[in-house]
This record gives C-alpha cells, structure tokens and sequence, in this order.
C-alpha cells in the first residue's frame, strides 16, 4: 500500500515517526512531504525519515498564505504521481484538499479546538478526522475518537526511555533540581492576541531562589535579560530533558502535555484551555492549567506546591494515566492500514465494475 504522510510542525514529526517506521516494516511504501518549520527538517534529519521539502517557512499570516498554495500545489503534483491509497496529517488542510481533488483517502488527526481556520478549511474536505476522546467538539459522522493523546504516540513507555546524558550535557548533575521554562513565540494563526506569563524574569527568580536551576526554551529570541538561562541541546533531546524535570512551566500546550504524560508536573499558564490540558489535570492532576486574568501568579502559587510533593506522587499519577490511555502509534498505523485496505478494494471494484 502507499501511504503519504505531511509534516508542517515539529511536532507532527513526533507523532509520526513511529508510525512511518512501523508501517515501513510492514512492506508499505511511505511518502513524507515536509514544509519548513522551526526544526522540523531538522527532526526529520535526526531520525532518518527520508523525506522531500516542498515549501518553505512563513514568517507572517500574509507570507503564510502564499506559503499554503505552494505547499498544495506541489504536494498535488506528487500525489497525482504517487497515487497513494491514503494521505494523512495532523490539522490536515493540504492533506484534505489534495486527497478531495484526486477521489485518495485523506486521515486528519487533530487535538487543538481553538484553531478554528484549520477546522474550517480542513475537516470539511476530509474522509476521516480521528480526534482525542477528550476533544471539546463534533465534527460530525466522520469523526474517530480515541482514549488517548497526541503525546503518547511518541512518549508511551512502549516507544520512548529517556536518556539520562542528556543531564550531563548541560551541565546537571543526576540529583541536581532543575525546571524547564518555555515560552511561545504567540506567531501561531491560533495564537494571534493571546499571551502567557506577564513577567518571565519573575519565574526565574522565584525558581532560583527555592535552589532550582533553570533551563530556558523559547520560542523565536529569548527575552534580553534571560538569555543566560537558554540552553541548547539538540531538538530531539527535548523529551529526555522534560522526563528528567522536577516541573515544567509552559505557555505552550503541548510542551506542557509531553511532560504530563512523562510524569512531570507541568503547569501551563495560556489564556486557551484544550480538552487534553483539561483532562491531564481533572483525571490525572499531572497538570495544571490556569487561562484567567491571574494567571500568571496563579501558576506561580502552583509551583511551589508541587515542589513540596514527593516524586512518588507523580509516578503513581502517570501509571494511571497509562493503565486508561492507549499507544497511540498502535492506533495511527491501525487506522491508515484499514482505510488504505478500504480504499484499495474500493478501486478494484471501480476497476471490475465501471460505470
């Protein structure tokens, strides 16, 4: 079977690069087209994943426009080649729109409730759109739920261990307490208008004075007077460092969830609540989301509490977590396998039977 896969995101990356694998093993050919975006290419080149990029990055909403149409226009003309049985993505708006031009099976996976522009120019051209359990939404007959979250598709103990060097190449020693910061860019269409923490600087201070170390991820240029605290790793390391983290603080969602699903304490300060930042801190108090106009002391006031909680807790938190949530790559490689099986059948029959 042919599949083609679509990367815009590192994080799509992630989520796919199990799948692609397994999928590969099975004797399946797999096509991944990628658009330049933050390190996604270099992801792509960490892990091996042979891939072709066909457009490059934005910079601004107008630029992400003329980005979009090179994006589709090339991607159909790969497609049209290829002939694949299935073309799936995450948010899925290329993918849609090619697989409606040429009659293929397009699969969108899709976690983020706010990004209404994705939704509407995506789900209507889409055959399938599988969406967490927790998704804050209904897309209609078309829509797959699963007991599961993007993250465990890349972070389920079944694919993932963390690698303790990573400690040692920043410097860390194994005991050493250490929180990771990560600030957003706020460049996102979704994110447009929206901000996290009021004062940066405050978070690390408070940190610093409780004996922690503080390990900075931003998005795009740090603020001035933190540049010091950001560290360099290399992208796909990321994980091994949130695993290893006493707490993470996060504007971002997902950054936020990868550590949850680690059994790290996160705490995400955003003025958007998501289904799954929701449930990771209703079902499983692994995180702890807070969107109102405090905010940002709020979040602080959390910190401190979590730093009073025995690791055990956490431990305990995540298995639960695991006993209740699936291995989301099972289910990706699951669902593209029946519908390209689908698909196939259906053009054998179209062959045998023409109108």
């Amino acid at each position: 079977m042919r599949v083609i896969v679509t990367i815009q995101h590192p994080g799509h990356v992630h989520f796919f690069r199990h799948p692609i694998r397994e999928l590969q093993a099975r004797g399946h050919e797999v096509y991944v087209f990628a658009r330049e975006n933050d390190v996604a290419i270099d992801l792509l080149e960490a892990y091996g994943i042979d891939h072709e990029v066909l457009a490059g990055a934005s910079d601004s909403l107008v630029s992400l426009a003329a980005v979009q149409a090179t994006w589709e226009t090339k991607l159909l003309r790969r497609a049209r080649r290829i002939e694949p049985d299935v073309i799936t993505a995450i948010g899925g708006v290329a993918a849609a729109h090619v697989g409606s031009v040429l009659r293929t099976t397009s699969l969108v996976f899709y976690d983020t409730e706010h990004a209404t522009l994705i939704k509407k120019l995506a789900y209507p051209f889409a055959d399938v759109v599988c969406t967490p359990s927790c998704y804050r939404g209904d897309v209609g007959p078309k829509q797959v739920s699963y007991p599961g979250y993007h993250e465990l598709a890349y972070l389920h103990p079944d694919r993932f261990a963390p690698d303790p060097t990573v400690l040692e190449s920043l410097g860390l020693a194994p005991d050493d307490r250490f929180a990771v910061v990560r600030l957003s860019s706020w460049e996102a269409s979704h994110d447009v208008g929206h901000g996290g923490f009021d004062d940066p600087r405050e978070i690390v201070d408070r940190l610093e004075d409780t004996g922690m170390t503080v390990l900075l991820s931003a998005e795009g240029e740090p603020p001035a007077d933190l540049e010091a605290y950001q560290f360099e790793t290399e992208p796909e390391r990321l994980h091994d460092l949130l695993a290893y983290a006493d707490v993470v603080l996060s504007e971002g969602a997902t950054t936020a969830a990868e550590a949850a699903v680690l059994g790290t304490p996160a705490v995400y300060v955003n003025p958007l609540s998501l289904g799954y930042t929701s449930e990771l801190e209703s079902e499983y108090g692994l995180l702890f989301e807070y969107t109102g106009e405090m905010r940002h002391v709020r979040g602080l006031e959390r910190t401190a509490s979590i730093l009073e909680e025995p690791p055990e807790a956490w431990a305990r938190r995540r298995q639960q977590l695991l006993d209740e949530r699936i291995d989301v790559t099972a289910f990706v490689v699951d669902r593209i396998e029946t519908l390209a099986r689908t698909s196939a059948s259906n053009q054998s029959t179209a062959a045998v039977n023409p109108s």
